[in-house]
Formats: structure tokens, sequence, C-alpha cells
């Protein structure tokens, strides 16, 4: 019997079929391939954590916070150290308020100056790079380490000492807030009466930087002083800040048009004939305050009351309003329009 032939093609009608429909297939779907794709969804990113606030009804103070806090301090000799914040405080506090004062100042001085440091430190950019804060009062806080607060307090420096601390650990982790958020807490040495809005020093106008009235007054060391010029050294400092004032008239006019805010701090001032601010004035003669009266004949005289930029808390009034029974809260919602006084939680 002769072998039946195979052909090694014997399939082909089904394969042919197959691959037919492969290819209709494919032609029925390249183009939705060839369609512009719509990009994957990008998720949102996560906000960035933010420390839950509390204004508590009655000011605790949150126990540990400062000490859980570094701040890199950058000291006057240039070197950078790493601090608490507790310590850092503890040197502020030592530094800019008078130690003597009542237990209630000195705690509204410390939540003030931790207010401040915080404040400043988101803001700080690049005004000491490596550095958080810096012991330079003109650019930060003033700042005593332990020893030299000692030094300068002699036989009182244990009692002082205690105070602070005391000051430091009652307000731990405490704030002066303003819709949620640390303020710029500044405060100054004293009063002539009112503070100062602070659109009216800087221009700028900041909620809970309004004037106020502030109890100190003659009981301030230093609170009246006055500072006398000869016409000769009066006219060369101005002038070489406004080389266009004119001095050749009659030395009595040459104040004129003096204009007071609503502190009773001197506005805006004519001298020379030349519109210059108060500011502007006390810094040019360092006068202690902008809040001064002026007069020129055979000498130019200022009369100055009280000592600073007088926005914000007066440390001599705060200790007046202590004296009056007033606790550090009450001292700074007195000097800060509108702030609650709370803490970071844990």
């Amino acid at each position: 019997m002769a072998k039946q032939k195979t052909c090694k093609n014997e399939h082909w009608p089904r394969q042919t079929l197959v691959t037919g429909a492969a290819l209709l297939l494919l032609l029925f779907l390249l183009p939705l391939f060839l369609l512009p794709q719509e990009e994957p969804p990008t998720e949102e990113p996560e906000p960035t954590a933010t420390l839950p606030l509390l204004t508590p009804a009655s000011v605790s103070p949150v126990p540990g916070w400062d000490q859980s806090q570094t701040l890199r301090l950058l000291r006057s000799d240039g070197r950078v150290e790493n601090v608490t914040l507790a310590d850092y405080l503890w040197g502020v506090v030592a530094a800019e308020m008078p130690a003597s004062f009542s237990a209630e100042a000195l705690k509204a001085q410390t939540v003030a100056a931790r207010t401040y440091c915080l404040y400043q430190r988101a803001g700080a950019g690049d005004k000491h790079p490596g550095a958080d804060v810096c012991t330079d009062s003109t650019c930060c806080q003033a700042y005593l380490t332990r020893e030299q607060a000692s030094a300068a307090w002699g036989a009182n420096a244990q009692r002082y000492a205690d105070k602070i601390t005391a000051a430091v650990s009652d307000t731990n982790g405490l704030l002066c807030l303003y819709n949620g958020q640390p303020i710029d807490a500044v405060f100054f040495s004293s009063a002539a009466g009112k503070t100062s809005d602070a659109a009216q020093v800087w221009g700028s106008e900041v909620p809970y930087l309004a004037s106020v009235d502030s109890p100190e007054g003659d009981e301030v060391p230093g609170w009246r002083t006055v500072v006398t010029f000869t016409p000769a050294e009066f006219t060369q400092k101005f002038t070489l800040a406004h080389p266009e004032a004119d001095f050749s008239g009659d030395p009595a006019g040459w104040f004129s048009a003096l204009v007071t805010n609503d502190s009773g701090a001197v506005d805006t001032v004519s001298i020379g004939g030349v519109t210059v601010t108060g500011t502007q004035v006390r810094s040019l003669f360092g006068l202690r305050s902008a809040h001064f009266t002026a007069a020129a004949g055979d000498a130019v005289t200022f009369w100055v009351t009280g000592y600073g930029h007088g926005v914000g808390m007066s440390q001599y009034g705060a200790n007046a309003l202590a004296g009056e029974g007033k606790t550090f809260d009450e001292i700074l919602k007195w000097y800060y329009t509108g702030i609650s006084v709370g803490g970071w939680e844990q």
C-alpha cells in the first residue's frame, strides 16, 4: 500500500483564519493606542505638619517644652553654640529686664522673649547664617551667661537667679498668639504715658501693636533726660545727614511744625527747613526716645521722656501693672491688643 502523503501545510486554512482575525483586531485597536494618553493622576502633596496650638481659658505651662527645643546661638565672639530654649530664655531675661522686678513682670518678659525668639527665627533668612539667634540686642535679644549675670548681681545673685529660673519654668512653652500664631512681641524699657502704634513708628500697621496707656512715671530711673548740643555740634550732625538744611537764620527758628502722634511722641518736625521723623531725630542725636520737645538758642536742647522705640510692651509699665495686682497674661494682653496666651501641645 502506498503511503499517504501528508502536506506540511495541511492546517493552513485554520492558521490563516486565526492570523486574519488577529490582524483585524490589531487594526481595530491601533487607533486607541495612538490616541493621546491621559497623565496618571498625581497625588496631592501632604500639607506640611504644623504644631497644634492651645488657647486655654486658664493659662497653664506646657511641661518640658522649652527643654525640648534647641537653638543655635551666635555668640559675640563668633562662636555658634547649641543651647536649649530654656537656657536661652534665662540668659535673655537676665539681660533684658531688671531681676529686681516682680515675679509677674518677669514672667511677662519671659513669654514675650520666647514669642519674639520663635517669631524672629521663623523669618531670620540669612541674617546670621548657621545660627538661629544671636546675642546682639540690635539684631535679636540681649543675652547674659549665668556667670556674667552673677557678677553683675553681686550679693543678690542667687535670689535673682532663682527668680528668673521660676519665671522660665512657670511659663514653659507659653506664647503670645494672634490668630493662633506667635506674634512679633517687641518690647522696650519705658513709655511716656502711652505706647506708640507700630504704623506711626515703623510705617506698617500691626493689629496687636496698637497704642495703649502705660502706667509708669517718674519712679523710673532716667525717665526724664535732657540732651544739649552747641549750635555748631547740632548743625554739623544734622547737615551730615541732610546737607540741604538751612541754618543761616536765627536759631530760635531752626525747629518748626512739630507734630506728635497719639502717644505724644514726635511724628514729624521741620529742622532747618527739612522735615524728618521723630524716630530719625532720636537716632541722629542719640535720644532715649522720640518723645521729646526741643529749643535752639545759645544751645540746642532736647527734653526727652521714656526710653526705647515705644512699641509693644513697656517693661517698666509691666512692672507697674504687676504692682497693681495684674498677672503676667493680663499684662501681655494689656500691651498686645487682641492676643491670647497659650502654648504648643506636646
